[in-house]
């Protein structure tokens, strides 16, 4: 049975992972997982990383009429003008701000409500995060002195040993703390 800590952690399939302050790096990956899972994943994951849609330019005869002849301008693309394609990514970049910020703690969300694109928000709150690097610290330590520890317990199945293990050594990938000396021991 799952437990509370695993659900919040995890979040629900109608809703992304919650971000606390600890749990940025698995929490940024989850997101990313999760808006991928939406109906048009791949245009959110696109523009939470690379920003959204910019609307094109579109160049208009100029006037002949006209004192000084103009030979064209341009006009900033209407929505008329908008392919499907081009709608379902402007969509799509709604969808990414409305993930994203579902994930979020009103706290985190006051910071970065004044952002416009998923992206923007996205940055800032990685920003925030990296603002926390006395915590990262404490939790390569902690990881470290895991590994240093990591040992079977009296009566432990090999299948939970190895569960424990990959476990570790995913925590260890993941925030980016695994040490080439412990790659060359594998």
């Amino acid at each position: 049975m799952p437990t509370q800590q695993d659900i919040y952690a995890a979040g629900f399939e109608s809703r992304p992972p919650m971000l606390n302050k600890e749990n940025y790096v698995s929490w940024s990956s989850r997101l990313l997982r999760y808006a991928k899972s939406r109906p048009n994943g791949k245009l959110i994951h696109n523009s939470i990383l690379n920003g959204p849609y910019v609307r094109k330019m579109i160049p208009e005869p100029g006037d002949a009429n006209r004192e000084i002849t103009v030979t064209e301008t341009f006009h900033l693309q209407t929505d008329d003008e908008l392919s499907d394609k081009e709608l379902k990514q402007i969509e799509a970049d709604d969808q990414a701000i409305h993930t994203i910020l579902l994930g979020l703690s009103e706290d985190i969300y006051a910071a970065v409500d004044s952002c416009k694109t998923a992206q923007e928000i996205w940055l800032r709150v990685q920003q925030m995060m990296k603002g926390f690097d006395i915590g990262i610290q404490e939790k390569k330590a902690k990881l470290f002195k895991e590994w240093e520890r990591f040992t079977s317990n009296e009566g432990e199945s090999i299948q939970s040993y190895y569960h424990r293990f990959l476990k570790l050594m995913n925590d260890l990938k993941r925030n980016k703390h695994f040490p080439e000396k412990i790659a060359s021991n594998l």
